[in-house]
């Protein structure tokens, strides 16, 4: 049993732990919400299987913190896991705290789809910008946008209403494609999906401005070998390695349960020194 003193002690040692990380978030987008965009790489059922557990981590991460998690677009796998997956998580330096996690993320594990249980090796990508708020002005002309509405459908039918109000929005002259299908109606669908291209505008016009391309290359680079920034060893070990900052983990469960914070306190500190 913990004394009094105990628990004050342990109490003391967060509050300056959390004081401490607040420090390290001072960039100017910090404070913002998070917007994160799963995509499996190659490898089918297995690969999406592991973007699906991604999609879990990320949410009970924000559960843990309390933080608001908001489901925008969702799209089934074929047999299991999903094929992408785009939400929002609200709080208080989301995206300063998340922003560590954007960039490929490697698995290896006896595959559950595998009759003959061999060892299969599956790679995700996760991209995390900031939710850019009104006060940022973007300029998206009318004839640069292609506005397609479909079928809404999600998560066995549990998380999306399914109505004929999704929309996608691609930019022409970036390529780049936005989807929202979470909202109740075609009118919300589109505004959502415009704050998402306008937040991604945005991200994309700082790496421009700053020289900085970091965060574009990892959202653009090979979903495969060589290229991922975390590995989730499930056999013949357990061991979760961000290779990035050399953090380590044994207890790859209590990671995939959204105990993150170890690895996000390393990388604040890594990027500041």
């Amino acid at each position: 049993m913990f004394s009094s003193s105990d628990k004050e002690l342990n109490n003391f040692v967060k509050e300056l732990n959390d004081l401490e990380t607040e420090m390290l978030l001072n960039d100017e987008l910090d404070t913002n919400n998070a917007i994160i965009t799963l995509h499996p790489g190659s490898g089918g059922t297995e690969s999406q299987d592991w973007a699906l557990m991604l999609y879990r981590m990320y949410k009970r991460y924000a559960e843990r913190h309390n933080f608001k998690f908001e489901l925008i677009d969702y799209e089934d796998g074929q047999e299991a896991g999903i094929k992408s997956a785009t939400f929002t998580i609200s709080g208080e330096f989301a995206y300063g705290l998340l922003k560590s996690e954007n960039g490929v993320h490697r698995l290896v594990r006896i595959s559950p789809f595998d009759s003959a249980a061999r060892r299969h090796t599956s790679f995700s990508s996760v991209v995390v910008i900031p939710d850019v708020n009104e006060e940022i002005e973007i300029e998206i002309k009318d004839e640069d946008i292609r506005i397609d509405t479909y079928h809404s459908s999600g998560a066995g039918g549990q998380h999306i209403n399914k109505t004929d109000s999704a929309v996608r929005l691609t930019h022409i002259p970036t390529g780049i494609v936005v989807c929202s299908q979470s909202q109740r109606s075609q009118i919300q669908n589109r505004e959502k999906a415009f704050q998402i291209l306008k937040a991604r505008l945005y991200q994309r016009e700082l790496d421009i401005q700053a020289s900085k391309r970091q965060e574009l290359a990892d959202s653009q680079s090979e979903n495969g070998w060589g290229s991922q920034i975390r590995s989730y060893i499930l056999h013949p070990y357990s061991m979760v390695k961000d290779h990035r900052t050399n953090c380590e983990s044994s207890n790859p469960q209590s990671i995939l349960d959204g105990d993150l914070d170890q690895f996000i306190d390393e990388y604040l500190h890594f990027i500041k020194k």
